[in-house]
């Protein structure tokens, strides 16, 4: 029977909670552990809300989102248990209970900056120019050249190319001939296939005859040349940094790519639908999103006005 006094949640309790949520990225649950785990470092109790006010107010604005909504997660859980055990003899304690979950969850008030970030799209100059940084003659240039190219080629999100397997590469048949495809899982375990060029194709081939067609196509490359298991997140990042940074882009991020395959996908007159698929979207409003069609940058009200 769920206790229905003090609330004293464990680490423990956090990590079967955040973890069973099938629609957060691996990486999104590492983020909401590591900031309920720096919290009960530092020695203050979940149901202290004002210690926990003070905490966060102390935290940058994504660091009280991770702490907030993991939070929530968990209160949320509480919070159905103990209705599921409400009765007229503990009613008013159940009601408590959940006064005390919603006053936490209020309890962090996350700062966002004002205004809109400014998105990175890369013309397809710029893409050739990226991909260029990559040097073909070692293994580590090779890799990062796949690397980018299923990024940016294939759209794919930074935490489903860390977890692509080889296996998910297969052969379709169009028409009389053979196209690779991949059989991408994303996120909340929904799946999509996204076929890709003959260029990527062969690219991945090559990358093959390297690392084995086995297991993770990118994989970290270790002191010893030898290679490791899948790259980490942080990893990929820094490979889609370091590119961007030798073509003048020094945000350059993984998701950048990814809006940069949408985009010159639309301006090649790909339909927006068919666009929305290919990125896994479940609705064409978040595409039209990542493609920025709500701001018109090539013309703007300042042309017409003389300055």
């Amino acid at each position: 029977m769920v206790n229905l006094t003090p609330l004293n949640p464990t680490l423990q309790q956090f990590e079967f909670i955040i973890n069973s949520q099938r629609n957060l990225a691996d990486s999104t649950k590492q983020q909401y552990l590591k900031a309920i785990r720096h919290y009960l470092a530092s020695g203050h109790s979940l149901t202290d809300t004002v210690a926990l006010t003070r905490y966060a107010n102390g935290l940058k604005g994504s660091s009280q989102a991770f702490l907030k909504s993991a939070i929530r997660l968990w209160s949320k859980h509480l919070e159905l248990q103990v209705k599921a055990e409400a009765t007229p003899d503990n009613i008013a304690v159940v009601q408590a209970t959940v006064y005390r979950l919603e006053a936490l969850n209020q309890a962090i008030q996350v700062t966002l900056t004002k205004g809109e970030k400014a998105a990175t799209w890369l013309s397809l100059r710029e893409v050739k120019n990226l991909l260029e940084q990559s040097d073909m003659t070692t293994p580590k240039g090779l890799r990062d050249r796949v690397a980018l190219g299923l990024l940016v080629g294939a759209g794919l999100r930074r935490e489903e190319l860390v977890n692509f397997e080889w296996q998910n590469i297969v052969l379709q048949p169009v028409r009389g001939k053979f196209r690779t495809v991949l059989n991408i899982k994303g996120k909340g375990s929904k799946n999509r296939i996204v076929p890709i060029s003959e260029q990527l194709s062969n690219l991945l081939d090559k990358w093959s005859g390297i690392s084995g067609k086995t297991g993770y196509v990118v994989r970290s490359i270790l002191k010893n040349g030898h290679f490791g298991e899948a790259i980490s997140p942080i990893g990929l990042f820094k490979i889609v940094n370091g590119a961007g940074k030798a073509i003048g882009k020094p945000t350059l991020a993984p998701h950048d790519l990814r809006r940069t395959y949408a985009q010159i996908g639309y301006e090649a007159g790909i339909p927006l639908t068919q666009i929305s698929k290919l990125l896994g979207h479940t609705t064409v409003t978040t595409t039209q999103r990542y493609l920025n069609l709500e701001l018109d940058i090539e013309t703007t009200i300042s042309d017409f006005i003389p300055v």
